[in-house]
């Protein structure tokens, strides 16, 4: 899959550029879908001895050594153990909150405060299992953000503010920053979940995915305990609908 870029590689980690409409993991609802596993699997057959002779039953083997997870529509960088120790160290690193992830969103509204957090638990809705929610069962989800700037989409019948917003998720629960943003009424473009079908559909003219974009982490060398921070740019398509919009 010549879409997956190459950031960094050495001989214990590998981090990867994944472009929007790749699933991560492996799993029985995406047969017949290359994931970022698949190409991982491929590329290890050639290349990496330890996952070959790794435990078959160890999530490092069954996992390909992919650390965390990003949405299929979300784009941007990913963190992979390229042995089971490293695996281990960054596992324990994303558990202890020593990761430190940025992502980029474009949200419906003027988010106002300017700068904030959102604090609220996510969860799996009951009624619907492809979805989460803000729940009080749920875990505990924290999410910090920043407006970058407020453009406008502009039409005959209105003018309506959108926010450009840099977000900083503390916890790492599925579809946290989705969740979140929805929570306060700000649900990111394009999210068909999440912003209504209307609303989906109405930006989908524009831009055939969500706008949301993992733009940057920073975590230590399972190794050589060295700080690392790797950043993405924002995907051509995310560029565009940002400068179609007026500042």
């Amino acid at each position: 899959m010549s879409d997956v870029k190459i950031i960094y590689e050495d001989e214990d980690i590998l981090v990867i550029d994944k472009p929007a409409g790749m699933i991560v993991n492996k799993a029985d609802t995406t047969k017949g879908e290359f994931t970022v596993q698949d190409w991982l699997e491929e590329r290890w057959q050639t290349g990496n001895n330890q996952w070959k002779a790794a435990d078959k039953e160890s999530d490092f083997y069954k996992r390909a050594g992919i650390v965390h997870r990003i949405d299929k529509e979300t784009s941007g960088i990913l963190v992979i153990a390229k042995s089971a120790e490293s695996f281990t160290n960054l596992q324990a690193q994303f558990k202890e909150r020593r990761v430190e992830k940025t992502y980029v969103a474009l949200a419906h509204g003027r988010v106002e405060p300017g700068e904030g957090n959102i604090s609220a638990p996510v969860g799996r809705l009951p009624w619907n299992r492809k979805r989460f929610g803000v729940l009080a069962g749920g875990r505990e989800a924290s999410t910090g953000y920043k407006v970058l700037t407020v453009r406008y989409r502009v039409s005959e019948k209105q003018k309506e503010p959108m926010s450009f917003l840099e977000l900083n998720p503390k916890t790492g629960r599925t579809h946290q920053i989705r969740v979140h943003l929805k929570y306060i009424n700000h649900p990111i473009f394009g999210d068909e979940l999440y912003a209504g079908r209307k609303t989906a559909r109405d930006d989908r003219k524009m831009l055939q995915r969500f706008f949301l974009h993992a733009k940057k982490i920073s975590f230590f060398h399972p190794k050589t305990g060295k700080r690392l921070e790797f950043e993405s740019p924002l995907p051509i398509e995310l560029q565009r609908v940002l400068d179609s919009l007026k500042v």
